[in-house]
């Protein structure tokens, strides 16, 4: 069977790749794993983004945990990084959130959460694997079957939204936020109710725009990966910030007054520096990943920071802050990580924080962001019929195509070359002295990977 993890969990089509059988068992396998790990039957709390197929793949998902006995309890429409604190706000065993993220709205997914709010090991997901293979397979395993009063129970947990709001208004002053005016777009997915709320409480005057799920149009031309509407309503209504969050909520992009996007290095930039003018950057470090723009690491040069890169993935980037005892990084696409408040990338959190810092100095955001210039990037993806596992390049003829990449930009810039984690498309990351040229070579790239790979 193909690998089922990803860099984020197990996502597929629902209904298809991701079907109710495979749910079942995904349950089964995960409260089983996990129970050894507690040393009981653990409490399991599930929270959903907005997909019409929630509905179906939860009531597999459920079916498989109680069928081990294991108690859930349904915390509803929440953004991931909810999770991530409700299951240590409410001494869970472990959490699983079904959302695909920022994927169309055919696609689910399932991730799981730890006891402390972590996302599991590459270890513990390889045991959740093998025994779903054997499940599929027929083959005998050590999942118990209880009956009668040891079947597990299933219970509501009302209050999950107005918790995570309660935590996440606590990370900011009371009030610090009146005056200000912010656009955001939930990408009608799971923020459309705790990113108002919690902007509101602390006195921000909110203009929301897609926030009316339906089920079906979840990330449909708004939200993180469409930052056009965003941008044109920013401009129109002269709102000092705008923010978009994707699909569940765990990141962030952000658009300045001028309608001008900021990508997550711009957001770590600046608030990486308000942190260390605070005092409050741990070893004076920035944690980003392989992706990050060349710009970032000069910003860190000049401003005395240190800039420590991990590989693709906000679970890599979290690694790298727990092994040297750091408190903030994340990714260009937008996953922030304030580790003194959660423990994964968190769209609303990083959104207070980055208007709190906004007030605070001042300034225009179009003057604040001014700390760090990007690069000339160029970032593209190969689009395959099915997603890839492994090193691309030990395919001779993209192998030889990047090589001359390297050769041509030599000192001047960077080529990146990964298999996304989450979808069937390989991801080419070019820097360079000119965009015009750049592209040419990554859309060049791109040609020669789809040829080899289809």
């Amino acid at each position: 069977m193909a690998k089922l993890f990803g860099t984020d969990g197990i996502r597929g089509i629902a209904n298809s790749e991701l079907s109710p059988e495979l749910a079942l068992n995904i349950g089964r396998a995960g409260a089983y794993v996990l129970a050894g790990n507690t040393g009981c039957l653990p409490k399991i709390l599930i929270g959903t983004d907005t997909r019409l197929s929630t509905d179906m793949l939860e009531a597999a998902l459920i079916s498989g945990i109680c069928s081990v006995g294991a108690q859930v309890y349904r915390a509803g429409v929440i953004p991931s990084p909810a999770m991530a604190y409700l299951v240590r706000h409410y001494k869970m065993d472990a959490g699983i959130m079904l959302s695909a993220s920022h994927n169309p709205m055919q696609d689910n997914g399932i991730k799981f959460f730890d006891e402390s709010g972590y996302k599991l090991s590459d270890s513990v997901e390889e045991e959740i694997e093998s025994l779903i293979e054997n499940l599929l397979a027929g083959k005998p395993t050590d999942i118990p079957g209880p009956i009668g009063e040891k079947v597990g129970r299933s219970f509501i947990c009302k209050n999950a939204v107005v918790d995570y709001v309660d935590f996440l208004v606590d990370t900011v002053s009371k009030n610090h936020l009146v005056g200000m005016k912010v656009a955001i777009d939930c990408a009608n997915g799971a923020t459309y109710e705790a990113a108002r709320i919690a902007f509101k409480q602390l006195g921000a005057k909110v203009y929301a725009i897609h926030c009316d799920p339906d089920g079906t149009n979840i990330n449909e031309e708004c939200g993180s990966t469409h930052l056009k509407s965003l941008q044109t309503y920013v401009k129109a209504y002269q709102m000092d910030i705008g923010l978009a969050f994707d699909g569940d909520g765990d990141r962030v992009l952000a658009v300045d007054e001028t309608g001008a996007e900021m990508d997550g290095d711009a957001i770590m930039a600046v608030c990486g520096l308000a942190l260390k003018k605070k005092n409050k950057l741990k070893n004076n470090t920035i944690v980003a990943t392989v992706m990050s723009n060349l710009g970032l690491q000069l910003f860190c040069e000049k401003e005395g920071l240190n800039l420590c890169r991990a590989l693709v993935g906000d679970r890599y980037v979290i690694q790298e802050m727990k092994a040297g005892n750091y408190n903030f990084g994340g990714e260009q696409s937008g996953h922030i990580i304030f580790h003194d408040y959660n423990t994964t990338g968190d769209g609303i959190l990083t959104g207070l924080q980055l208007l709190a810092t906004l007030k605070e100095s001042g300034q225009k955001m179009s003057e604040l962001r001014k700390v760090m210039e990007n690069m000339p990037q160029v970032l593209l993806g190969a689009k395959l019929g099915k997603r890839i596992k492994g090193d691309i390049r030990q395919n001779e003829n993209i192998d030889k195509a990047i090589r001359e990449l390297e050769e041509k930009l030599a000192n001047n810039g960077r080529v990146l070359v990964r298999p996304s984690g989450t979808e069937p498309i390989v991801r080419v990351m070019l820097e360079g002295p000119e965009k015009v040229v750049i592209q040419k070579w990554a859309e060049e790239l791109i040609a020669v990977i789809e040829k080899e790979l289809q």
